[in-house]
């Protein structure tokens, strides 16, 4: 993905923030405290906060939380939603707050927005030395035979890039820090994966489908097509078709710690 196409896809989701906010998953409980288990403090910055699924987690957490999200929809919708949670509007490559004052960075299914050359050093000049930043992304657990269909009819847009278990681990293994310069030294990356669910039915998997990025930038005809296609391959699937179900995913996180 080019530069102009990352930011097409980057920015689409403020024409969809309330379905996001009433859609999309959280994250499970584990992976979040193992991203900070290792952090100096609870002074936690989340960075691309969409419309506050990882922020309410934090908190509940006991963490002391400021979120930054750079669209303006989705800044309202969390600012609504946890209205005591201190939020600014900000991005990854321009974060509003002052040098070493956070002891963690976490970023839900965001990180793979942030152009690293900038967001590298920015992140590294908010966090306190021995910080984590901390990547949280949910995955859909494709080893499970009718999510693989999914995967299959749904297409690209709808189940990308860090979609799948396999494809998040490749997406995500080089996604490391620059190392070069005082003001961007991280250690070695981990990567984890946590057991998630979702409870869903065949109408409300649709509709989280519809927040994808890749579906919110799509012609109208075609993204009508694509979520017509995947609510008939759901309605006759015998784990999908009557009621609520569990979607099975993971959470993968990727965590790195400033040196």
């Amino acid at each position: 993905m080019d530069r102009d196409e990352r930011l097409l896809h980057a920015s689409s989701f403020g024409a969809a923030a309330a379905a996001y906010a009433e859609h999309r998953p959280d994250y499970s409980q584990t992976a979040v405290r193992w991203a900070i288990e290792a952090a100096p403090g609870l002074r936690v910055l989340d960075l691309g906060a969409g419309t506050g699924k990882l922020t309410a987690m934090l908190v509940a957490l006991g963490a002391e939380v400021i979120a930054v999200e750079p669209d303006p929809a989705m800044l309202t919708e969390l600012r609504r939603s946890l209205p005591t949670v201190r939020a600014l509007p900000g991005s990854a490559e321009a974060i509003p707050l002052p040098d070493a004052s956070v002891d963690a960075v976490l970023a839900g299914n965001a990180m793979h927005w942030f152009d690293m050359a900038v967001a590298g050093p920015e992140i590294a000049r908010v966090l306190a030395p021995g910080g984590i930043l901390a990547g949280l992304w949910n995955v859909m657990d494709d080893r499970v035979e009718w999510v693989a269909g999914l995967a299959r009819v749904g297409g690209s847009a709808a189940i990308g890039p860090r979609d799948t278990p396999t494809s998040w681990r490749a997406e995500t293994a080089d996604m490391h820090l620059p190392k070069t310069g005082a003001a961007a030294r991280f250690g070695s990356p981990e990567q984890a994966e946590f057991p998630h669910g979702q409870r869903r039915t065949a109408d409300s998997l649709v509709a989280t489908l519809a927040t994808r990025a890749g579906m919110l930038v799509m012609p109208e005809q075609e993204q009508e097509a694509t979520l017509s296609r995947i609510h008939a391959f759901l309605a006759n699937g015998p784990e999908t078709a009557h009621g609520e179900f569990t979607l099975p995913m993971l959470t993968g996180v990727l965590r790195v710690r400033r040196l």
